[in-house]
C-alpha cells in the first residue's frame, strides 16, 4: 500500500495551487458579496487544463483519474475557493462531462464536450424535487412522448447554478409508476437548453454558497427533442448512479481543501495575536488542541477520499469509502471552520478575515448532496449488514 503521490500527481497538485493563488481570498470575498458566478476563475481553471482533467483526451480533456481530480479540487479549494470549488467541478465536470462522455451520442459528445472542457459553457442538473428530497425514485416530473420527442412538465428545487448554465441535465419519469416493472423502471435523462420555452427558474435566498445560485425550476410543456435523450430511454436510473457516485468524492475534496484553509488562517491569526504578557495566543493549549484535533480529522477524511478515488480509478468498489469520507469531511470541516472563528474571536465574524464565508458555505454539505443520516443508513446496511431502517 503506497500513500506517496507520483511526480506527475505532485505537479498536477502544484499547478492547481498556482491557479488558485492567482485569485486568492480577496477575489472570493468579492464574488461572494456580489453573489456573482466565478466565471473568470472557472475560465482560468479550464485554460490550465484542470476542468477537463478526468474527461477523454479526444475531446480536449486530460484523461486522468478521479484521484488526480481530487488533488486538483483540494488545492484549488485550499487556495481560497473553499467548498464551492467542489460544486463547480460537480456541475461541469461531473453532471455535464461524465454524463455526456459515458452516455451521450457521438454527435452530442463532439458538440458539447470540447465546449465544457474549454469552459465555454456551464451545466446544471435538475434532479431534486420538493416532495421527493433524497428519495429520487419518487420524482414526479414527467416527460410524455409527443411525436418524435417528449413534452416535459414538473418542478425541481435546489438546482445549482441554473442562471449561469447553458445546458441542463434533467431526470424525469417517462413511464407512469402504474406501468413500470419496478420503481427504477421508467426514469430517463435528457440534456436540454436552459433557455427554452416553458422553462422558468427563480433563485432561492440562502445562507451561503452565494457565488452559485440555487433555484426552483418549473417545466410547463417544455419541448424535448429526440436527440436530447441521454442514455437509455426508461433505463436512466442505473446510468444516473454512474454520474452521481463520483459527486461524493468531488464534494469531499472541496471540503478537505476548505478545512486545510480554515486551519491555516486560524493558525496565522493566532501566531500574530498577542494579548496576555506578549506571548502569541497560539502558545496556549486551549487554542492548540482544538485546531490540532481538527487537523487530524481533516487528514483522515482526505486519506479515506483518496482511497475511494483510487478504488474508482482501479475499477474496484468505492461506495463505502466515498460515503464515509464525505460524512467525516463534512463534520470535520464544520468543526474546523467553527474553531477557526473561535480562535479569531470577534474578527472571525468579520468578512475581512474570510473564515465566516468558509463557515457559511461548508454548512450545506452536512445534508447535501446527501445527508449524514442517509450516509449512516448506507453504512449500517451495506457495511454492517443491518436491516433497512427507513
Amino acid at each position: 500500500m503506497d500513500f506517496q503521490l507520483t511526480d506527475e500527481q505532485k505537479m498536477i497538485a502544484d499547478s492547481a495551487r498556482k491557479v488558485g493563488d492567482r485569485f486568492g481570498l480577496d477575489y472570493w470575498r468579492d464574488q461572494d458579496s456580489a453573489k456573482a458566478f466565478p466565471a473568470e476563475y472557472w475560465r482560468a481553471v479550464c485554460e490550465a487544463g484542470l476542468g477537463g482533467a478526468a474527461l477523454p483526451t479526444e475531446y480536449g480533456g486530460a484523461g486522468l483519474g478521479v484521484l488526480e481530480l481530487s488533488l486538483i479540487i483540494e488545492n484549488l479549494s485550499a487556495a481560497g475557493g473553499g467548498s464551492t470549488v467542489g460544486q463547480l467541478f460537480m456541475i461541469n465536470s461531473i453532471f455535464g462531462g461524465v454524463s455526456i462522455s459515458r452516455f451521450g451520442t457521438p454527435a452530442m459528445k463532439a458538440e458539447l464536450l470540447p465546449k465544457l472542457i474549454a469552459g465555454e459553457i456551464n451545466c446544471c442538473m435538475a434532479l431534486t424535487e420538493p416532495d421527493a428530497g433524497s428519495n429520487s425514485l419518487e420524482i414526479k416530473t414527467f416527460a410524455e412522448e409527443d411525436g418524435d420527442g417528449w413534452m416535459l412538465n414538473g418542478r425541481k428545487i435546489w438546482i445549482t447554478a441554473v442562471p449561469d448554465a447553458q445546458k441542463m441535465l434533467v431526470i424525469a419519469r417517462t413511464k407512469k409508476l402504474s406501468e413500470a416493472k419496478s420503481r427504477t423502471d421508467g426514469l430517463s435523462m435528457f440534456m436540454i437548453d436552459v433557455e427554452r420555452e416553458g422553462l422558468t427558474h427563480s433563485v432561492i435566498d440562502k445562507v451561503g454558497t452565494w457565488t452559485l445560485a440555487s433555484s426552483s425550476v418549473f417545466f410547463d410543456n417544455v419541448r424535448i427533442r429526440k436527440h436530447e435523450l441521454l442514455g437509455t430511454l426508461h433505463g436512466g436510473w442505473r446510468e444516473l448512479l454512474d454520474v452521481l457516485n463520483t459527486e461524493r468524492i468531488v464534494t469531499t475534496a472541496g471540503l478537505v481543501g476548505t478545512g486545510e484553509l480554515a486551519i491555516k488562517l486560524a493558525v496565522q491569526y493566532a501566531n500574530d495575536r498577542k494579548v496576555f504578557g506578549g506571548k502569541p495566543i497560539s502558545s496556549y493549549q486551549g487554542l492548540q488542541f482544538p485546531l490540532a484535533q481538527c487537523h487530524a480529522e481533516v487528514e483522515a477524511a482526505r486519506l479515506l477520499n483518496h482511497k475511494a478515488a483510487a478504488n474508482f480509478d482501479a475499477g474496484k468498489p468505492y461506495g463505502s469509502e466515498a460515503n464515509a469520507g464525505k460524512l467525516l469531511a463534512a463534520q470535520a470541516v464544520a468543526r474546523a471552520t467553527e474553531r477557526a472563528m473561535q480562535t479569531m474571536g470577534g474578527m472571525g465574524y468579520a468578512k475581512e478575515y474570510h473564515v465566516e464565508r468558509l463557515w457559511r458555505d461548508c454548512r450545506l454539505f452536512r445534508f447535501a448532496p446527501i445527508s449524514e443520516e442517509m450516509i449512516l443508513n448506507y453504512i449500517a446496511m451495506h457495511d454492517l449488514g443491518m436491516p433497512r431502517s427507513y
